[in-house]
């Protein structure tokens, strides 16, 4: 079993910042990429952000010089920073991470955490 709690979503005025935690936990082997998704509703969820197990970093253009994702290896976590919010970031907020379970590629699949609402007021 493996399980991604979110944590960090809420209220804040355009132009302020949050910050959102992912904690992976249960049987994991290990963790490839890490990254968070966002959804409006009636439309399609899109990343926002990923890393990669070494680092490698990739931003939706929309969140660019804006957002910053960094993830703790040792603690299977995963945060995003949010600064200089605009009404156009709100959305639920999804933790996804590429995980195995073992030495075998069967085990490796992708998980997702129960969303965290960012809402942001004009």
């Amino acid at each position: 079993q493996v399980q991604l709690v979110e944590s960090g979503g809420g209220l804040v005025q355009a132009g302020g910042s949050l910050r959102l935690s992912c904690a992976a936990s249960g049987s994991i082997f290990s963790i490839n990429a890490m990254g968070w998704y966002r959804q409006t509703p009636g439309k399609q969820r899109e990343l926002v952000a990923a890393i990669t197990s070494g680092g490698m970093t990739n931003y939706a253009d929309s969140v660019k010089g804006r957002f910053t994702i960094a993830r703790d290896n040792a603690k299977n976590t995963v945060q995003l920073q949010m600064n200089s919010l605009k009404p156009e970031d709100k959305a639920v907020y999804y933790c996804k991470a590429d995980i195995s379970q073992s030495y075998s590629l069967s085990s490796r699949r992708n998980y997702w955490g129960q969303g965290t609402q960012v809402t942001v007021s004009s």
